[in-house]
């Protein structure tokens, strides 16, 4: 019988009704266990009763992934990554042959681990023979298979967020080379379309374990719920939205292709269809913010997305002393299939030597936008942006004691991680192989125990970055093992396919409890309980989010006063401008005046612990900030002292003030002082 007729056969076996059993060869039974499933259907290859309840303080336990792509196959047009998460039929029509994807240029350019050309074939048949995929290296084929989900949950992993995925420029490319396209290209139906399949696959999953909210995997939508499935032993599953265009805020030629009302609109359905983190801006400038470049390869075929979605190449410039790089981007002569593409010119443009810095940060909408985030208590994703974005970004959020920073996958600067830190936010490391994990988890340890947090991984799988590939010597694993609830693991088992992970790392997501087993090899207990407190950790960042209030502004309603004022024929640059809440706005010193003065006089005695300063281009290198009970005898509460612009958050011990003053000292430029907002807080 031939590999093909042979696959026709399963698949059409794959088509027949839910029977009554358990998952793959295994007799279990138990709450845990499906009472009915498709058949045929992978297996799970784990034993044991999940871990339920909480500990003495009711805190949970489980790992977390902050950083997944479960429906990817409905992004970028529906041919970025061949096989479906699943299928009411079962697995062999969720993962059969992949048609027209014997030659995928796309998988040969991204699948370093292949040693392909581009028109080289591969074998595209997957259920039940797999011989070709899924791999660690190959980013085209599904990994998110329900039941390889089923096995991560049953080793421990007990949050899940869910990024809904896409890229405007990217799609119509795969719609050339790999089409054509199934679905639009557009980012925010991509989105609804993947919340849609983020819900259908629960209903699924709870026939299968006896009628509504009987299943493992639980969509979530608040803190409270993700604590309360998480002590149940279920996997709570966290929407995202990670995509290049959100709302429709791209930029052609720099010009911004949304409106604030644009931004208004999509946080409110975002925020109406349980969304809870995103990101402002991935892979491309858009019309928020710059984003953080992608290196090599893979950098390339980006800087040519953004070209077909913006009409601009990246803008990259060499980083000055002192500023935080970007990535270090390539330019040269396009592949000729990508050049193929229409719009496209053969070569990119050449680039100043690196480090490279985006000049591009977060702008006027992006700063809208992010506000509309705070406003709506919903988690910024930092990730993807430019450093001078991701910067402004932390300016702002610490300014309002906000919460809500993540940074889910490695590509936030290592500069800014205290700042994160500090915030209350919370950090994934990217899903790398296990000695790679290891020794970054080493490295990182100290900030995290400064601030009492708790790890956890981003695996980005089904998103273009790479799975963790075999593991060296010192991290291989023996099968069976025992998991971190006494679950015991053997190798899985998906048709005629036995995956060891010893051999081939992390190809799917079922492998990420072997990969975990890997490094307590490596690592120890440690870095495995380090692990399991990732849940709690992450829930109490997003605890503290959704319980966000933002601090009163007591300037808002105080009388400011100024030691000078610049005159100025075309606008009024007198004191109050600085305390009327817009940043259109500002007051400004006479010109060349070290020791000029801003201060506000507030209804009455309050404690004051932190002022912000928004400052327009003329700002003090150095400054005190002073209080006063009665306008006269002032007392230093804080010093500046290397002051360099932009929004200045400064904190000291609280104390009692009726008037609050900025007092210069040293100018940063030939002009004044000058400042956009003035705030005053409790």
């Amino acid at each position: 019988m031939s590999r093909r007729l042979k696959a026709f056969l399963v698949a059409a076996l794959g088509a027949l009704v839910l029977v009554t059993g358990g998952t793959g060869a295994s007799a279990e039974s138990g709450w845990w266990v499906a009472t009915s499933t498709p058949t045929p259907e992978s297996e799970v290859n784990a034993t044991g009763e999940p871990m339920r309840g909480t500990g003495p303080g009711g805190e949970v336990s489980g790992f977390i992934d902050a950083h997944t792509h479960m429906f990817m196959d409905l992004g970028m047009g529906g041919n970025a990554v061949c096989g479906s998460t699943w299928s009411e039929k079962g697995v062999a029509d969720a993962l059969k042959d992949c048609d027209r994807h014997g030659v995928s240029i796309l998988e040969n350019l991204t699948n370093s681990g292949a040693g392909r050309g581009p028109l080289d074939a591969h074998d595209t048949v997957g259920w039940p023979t797999f011989k070709d995929w899924p791999t660690y290296s190959s980013f085209t084929h599904q990994q998110m298979y329900y039941k390889w989900v089923e096995r991560a949950w049953r080793g421990g992993q007990r949050i899940m967020v869910n990024d809904m995925v896409s890229n405007p420029g990217l799609c119509p490319i795969l719609g050339v080379i790999a089409g054509p396209n199934k679905y639009s290209c557009d980012d925010m139906d991509t989105v609804r379309r993947q919340i849609k399949a983020t819900y259908d696959l629960q209903a699924f999953i709870d026939r299968q374990f006896g009628g509504p909210g009987k299943g493992w995997y639980r969509v979530v939508t608040t803190p409270e719920q993700a604590r309360e499935v998480v002590a149940d032993g279920k996997l709570a599953v966290v929407l995202g939205v990670e995509v290049s265009e959100p709302f429709g805020c791209k930029q052609v030629l720099g010009a911004p292709q949304c409106t604030k009302a644009d931004i208004d609109r999509g946080l409110d359905e975002l925020q109406g269809k349980g969304v809870s983190s995103m990101f402002l801006c991935h892979k491309f400038d858009n019309a928020l913010c710059g984003v953080r470049y992608d290196e090599g390869t893979a950098g390339l075929l980006v800087n040519a997305g953004q070209f077909l979605t913006t009409g601009t190449w990246w803008n990259p410039a060499t980083c000055r002393e002192g500023e935080v790089a970007d990535n270090t981007v390539i330019g040269g002569v396009l592949p000729s299939e990508i050049a193929s593409v229409p719009g496209l010119p053969a070569v990119l443009p050449v680039y100043p030597k690196g480090p490279h810095c985006n000049p591009r940060g977060l702008t006027e909408l992006g700063e809208y936008a992010l506000r509309g985030m705070i406003k709506r208590n919903m988690m910024v994703e930092l990730d993807h942006m430019s450093a001078k974005a991701a910067g402004r970004a932390l300016d702002i959020l610490e300014a309002e004691a906000y919460p809500g920073a993540l940074s889910t996958h490695d590509w936030l600067s290592t500069a800014y991680m205290d700042r994160l830190y500090g915030l209350g936010g919370f950090a994934t490391q990217y899903g790398h192989t296990a000695t790679e994990f290891a020794t970054q988890w080493r490295e990182t340890k100290p900030l995290r125990d400064k601030y009492g947090v708790a790890y956890g991984y981003g695996t980005d799988m089904n998103g273009f970055g790479g799975t963790a590939a075999p593991p060296e010597d010192g991290a291989k694993i023996s099968y069976p093992f025992t998991g971190v609830d006494g679950t015991v693991f053997d190798r899985q088992v998906t048709g005629e396919r036995t995956w060891d992970y010893n051999a081939e790392g992390v190809p799917h997501y079922g492998l990420v409890p072997d990969w975990i087993e890997s490094l307590r090899t490596l690592a120890g207990s440690a870095i495995v309980d380090d692990l399991a407190a990732g849940s709690e950790s992450y829930l109490q960042t997003w605890g503290a989010t959704s319980d966000f209030q933002p601090g009163a502004n007591l300037a808002r309603e105080a009388i400011a006063s100024a030691s000078s004022t610049e005159w100025n024929l075309l606008t009024d640059l007198k004191p109050g401008r600085a305390i009327d809440g817009k940043l259109s706005t500002r007051w400004a010193s006479k010109y060349g005046q070290d020791d000029a003065w801003f201060q506000v006089e507030l209804l009455s005695v309050r404690p004051v612990s932190k002022v912000t300063i928004e400052w327009e281009s003329a700002y003090a290198r150095q400054y005190r900030v002073q209080t006063s009970l009665d306008g006269k005898q002032w007392r230093d509460v804080a010093v500046v002292g290397s002051g360099n612009g932009g929004l200045d958050t400064v904190k000291f011990a609280p104390s009692s003030a009726r008037f609050v003053r900025m007092q210069g000292v040293e100018r940063a430029t030939r002009y004044g002082y000058s400042i956009k907002e003035f705030g005053a807080f409790s």
